[in-house]
């Protein structure tokens, strides 16, 4: 495993996120930088928490179950941390695949609402 530190900017500039979401993901304890004076530095451990923190976001997660779901891997291990994963990821495809079916009754209302008004405009 690389010994690579980041400093803050870089942190920031590696995965696109402001320094304000940075302070606050310190705030809420998804981070630990090592401090040195007033400076951060980032090692691989943040660095992967980083990445998953990102990724529970992205499917969906919130800051708070991403937060539990990190912590059980310190205080309980791997496999408890992955059936909690499981749990966690059937919940959120199902709550996916309900958006995605609002979204397909959204999209042919919209587009057949679209339609009616294509003919009405032609019949004028």
């Amino acid at each position: 495993m690389t010994t690579e530190r980041l400093s803050f900017k870089e942190m920031c500039a590696r995965f696109d996120v402001t320094p304000r979401t940075l302070r606050y993901y310190e705030y809420i304890e998804l981070l630990a930088p090592e401090k040195e004076g007033r400076a951060r530095f980032y090692g691989p451990r943040e660095v992967a928490r980083m990445t998953l923190i990102l990724r529970g976001r992205r499917f969906g997660f919130s800051l708070e179950e991403i937060r539990q779901w990190l912590l059980i891997y310190g205080k309980q291990g791997e496999r408890d941390q992955l059936q909690h994963w499981l749990g966690l990821a059937d919940r959120q495809l199902v709550e996916l695949e309900r958006q995605r079916a609002e979204l397909d009754t959204t999209i042919a209302d919209l587009k057949a609402l679209r339609a009616t008004a294509a003919e009405e405009i032609a019949k004028l």
